[in-house]
């Protein structure tokens, strides 16, 4: 293993788990609502354009850290959406003098 690779492999699987224990809060918390789901839509997005780059290049290190990133902040985008469906309050319940949200 050249140094390059070792670099780049220690460099990745450190920014690509960061947001493991995002995550895991999340989960326990069966909360997302300090979270920004448009930061996260793009960082997904971003994600994904780095795995298909590693995956033209056919660069291993790109390819399985941009593949892990895209789990976990999949996983953030899923638990946004469905913590927050729970928490909304159905239209019919809500007071005529309550603003929408």
């Amino acid at each position: 293993m050249d140094l390059a690779f070792g670099i780049g492999l220690i460099a990745a699987t450190l920014t690509t788990l960061a947001f493991l224990p995002q995550v895991v809060r999340t989960w326990r918390r069966r909360s997302a609502d300090d979270l920004s789901a448009g930061t996260f839509l793009l960082l997904f997005t971003g994600i994904v354009l780095w795995l298909l780059y590693g995956i033209l290049r056919r660069d291993p290190i790109i390819i399985l850290a941009n593949a892990v990133g895209v789990t976990l902040v999949g996983s953030l985008l899923l638990m946004i959406w469905r913590f927050r469906l729970r928490t909304r309050t159905p239209a019919s319940e809500r007071q005529l003098s309550e603003p929408l949200r």
